[in-house]
């Protein structure tokens, strides 16, 4: 992780693709989600989304996979080149959640995000809040999810 002083609003990129296929929709939804709609393909014909389609919990789920993955990449970049590692610390939550269109078999999501707003914490002196959009985009160009969230991330000169 970069450390605080270092993150900059405006500050935008891809955490990774995901392509959601029925075996994994169906595997989560029976772990999680076992709405019909998410587990039989004739019963999701008859529901108001026409077809099999993934849960939007699934949907933020593979998110947090790909944002964790892509942050070890990161680090382990930045200690290749020999630089310090910031530490991320825990989320007090997220806002904003909005599933935009359906994840349908056979869909690519393209997971984004974007610095929104830092500032220090009052509470947790050595620590700032970063807050970030995240976004889901279809291989067709369209939003299919997008919330705030927030994250502590440990300042310079606590290190």
């Amino acid at each position: 992780m970069k450390f605080f002083e270092d993150i900059q609003v405006g500050e935008r990129f891809e955490v990774g693709c995901y392509t959601f296929t029925a075996d994994n929709i169906k595997a989560f939804a029976r772990r999680f989600d076992p709405q019909l709609f998410h587990l039989d393909e004739a019963a999701a014909a008859r529901s108001h989304f026409g077809a099999l389609c993934a849960s939007g919990w699934q949907t933020a789920a593979v998110w947090m996979r790909l944002m964790v993955e892509h942050g070890r990449r990161e680090d382990d970049a930045r200690r290749a080149r020999g630089e310090a590692v910031a530490e991320l610390g825990p989320s007090p939550g997220f806002r904003d959640l909005k599933w935009l269109k359906p994840v349908y078999v056979g869909d690519t999501i393209v997971y984004a995000t974007e610095i929104i707003e830092t500032r220090a914490s009052n509470s947790r002196p050595g620590w700032g809040l970063m807050t970030i959009r995240n976004t889901g985009t279809n291989q067709k160009g369209e939003a299919v999810i997008s919330f705030v969230s927030v994250a502590f991330v440990q300042r310079r000169q606590a290190s």
